[in-house]
């Protein structure tokens, strides 16, 4: 196993901001991986591609653009990705995020358009413009990758890091027993981004945080309020007890829509009798990207299902080298979810308190 090096100017006076481009299916817990890039001073995010996958693309689009507004961020592009994966018919998760993806959230809708070029073209015009430099993040499924990879097939050189949420190693699925969402809804362009990097040359192997990593930061309603505290916005602890769809009482906005999108994951969880708490999957790749050392990984050829009748979708890491490949992969296996936790609060917690801050002004 290794630890990746932190980025470069980490622990020095000098703070260096890093080009970072993310796909999103936004999605409960994709909504709070772009606060966390929004809150990360480190972060300079240059665009943001919607895929369908947790809800349709326009629903994606949608919310992207309404976070990015709540947030009081301008400048940043959203890209309208494909409508459907490269094969399948779109399979949504309504159930899981609520009807348009925020659970019981509901913004304004957005005043701001998408950019006119897609989502594949917006990855690799991204990539050209920050070549070495741009950091690339994936919390849905791989079709505006594999699309943009087609297109480009240099696109792995171009970029400095890639960081995937998908998959389980070793570990039960959540979409099917062996296949996880994101690589279940387009298990062809997650078989595709990860032959592309076996044959592109690239320096870096992309890193892939699959459940049997993920599932490990839980999050729960003491941890949320914790947020709230962090934000100066104290609201009231949310409890397995209260009716369903009971609204936040945080004065904060961000903090509000946070919480109300969270109580619907919880009850989601809680239906399938995991408990009332949540997995914050897309967070966790968000600050993996921004720093490596919070998880420990292990090199390994990867490749994913696509006929097998029961294991459709299912990620399988040749760990023993059966297969005679190079790794094309770096597999999360360990995390400190309380160093994750800590950080995701202080981060979100002060960005929150200064949107109100200034809104207040």
């Amino acid at each position: 196993m290794l630890t990746l090096r932190r980025w470069a100017g980490e622990h020095v006076g000098v703070q260096v901001r890093q080009p970072v481009f993310v796909d999103v299916d936004t999605g409960v817990d994709d909504a709070m991986a772009l606060v966390y890039l929004f809150a990360s001073p480190e972060a300079e995010l240059v665009g943001i591609a919607s895929t369908a996958g947790n809800v349709g693309v326009d629903d994606v689009c949608r919310n992207n653009l309404a976070l990015l507004e709540l947030c009081g961020i301008t400048g940043v592009p959203v890209s309208r990705g494909s409508e459907v994966p490269l094969v399948e018919p779109l399979r949504t998760a309504e159930d899981t995020h609520g009807p348009q993806g925020l659970g019981y959230a509901r913004l304004p809708d957005p005043t701001t358009e998408l950019t006119d070029h897609d989502a594949a073209q917006a990855w690799v015009c991204a990539a050209r413009e920050h070549p070495g430099e741009l950091i690339g993040i994936a919390t849905g499924p791989l079709t505006n990758l594999a699309l943009a990879l087609r297109a480009e097939p240099a696109l792995p050189r171009l970029l400095a890091r890639l960081v995937i949420m998908g998959g389980a190693f070793d570990y039960r699925g959540n979409t099917t027993p062996v296949a996880e969402w994101n690589v279940s809804v387009d298990p062809e362009s997650a078989a595709e981004v990860f032959a592309a990097w076996s044959d592109s040359g690239a320096e870096h192997l992309p890193i892939v945080l699959g459940l049997n990593l993920t599932e490990h930061a839980v999050l729960t309603p003491q941890l949320l309020s914790r947020l709230a505290d962090a934000a100066g916005s104290p609201s009231t602890p949310m409890s397995v007890r209260d009716p369903r769809g009971t609204a936040s009482t945080a004065a904060n906005p961000l903090i509000r829509t946070l919480e109300d999108a969270m109580r619907f994951y919880f009850e989601f969880h809680h239906d399938q009798g995991e408990g009332y708490l949540a997995h914050l999957h897309d967070p966790l790749a968000a600050a993996v990207a921004l720093d490596t050392a919070l998880v420990r990984y292990r090199p390994a050829p990867v490749d994913v299902e696509l006929t097998g009748t029961l294991t459709r979708g299912m990620t399988i890491a040749d760990w023993s080298h059966r297969w005679g490949r190079e790794p094309n992969a770096l597999i999360g296996v360990e995390v400190d979810p309380a160093v994750f936790f800590d950080r995701f609060i202080a981060r979100v917690g002060a960005f929150a308190a200064r949107l109100d801050e200034v809104s207040r002004r």
